[in-house]
């Protein structure tokens, strides 16, 4: 059986894909995959993740200079989610999130609100072209 047969794709032919940092153990930001881009993030070493607004490809780091180095993939025991451990590149620290920061999930719940815990290590409007 291929390799990507194994993997429960949803209606849409996705899985989602969770990027965490190998270094840091950081959550770094949640994406989707189609079979393309899984198996050219395999192929490559770099994550290649699937733009459901632009409804293409979408090569991260592309646009933003923030590429993500693949070590490791892995998925989870029901095969319906994608693990990647990688390495943030691009800027130091990694910059993983459009906003400018470090990781997507910089907001925590504070009391009884969304409170913003993570610096903009880069302006969004020197980052995209």
């Amino acid at each position: 059986m291929n390799w990507l047969d194994q993997v429960k794709w949803d209606a849409q032919g996705l899985v989602p894909v969770i990027a965490q940092e190998a270094g840091s153990g950081d959550v770094l930001m949640f994406a989707w995959m189609n079979r393309e881009a899984l198996s050219q993030t395999a192929a490559l070493g770099r994550a290649v993740y699937f733009s459901r607004s632009r409804g293409k490809l979408w090569f991260k780091g592309e646009e933003s200079g923030h590429v993500q180095t693949v070590h490791d993939i892995r998925l989870d025991c029901d095969n319906d989610v994608v693990l990647l451990k990688v390495t943030q590149l691009g800027h130091e620290p990694g910059i993983a999130c459009h906003t400018g920061r470090h990781s997507c999930f910089y907001q925590a719940w504070r009391d009884g609100q969304w409170v913003a815990t993570d610096p903009v290590l880069k302006d969004p409007e020197h980052i995209y072209k």
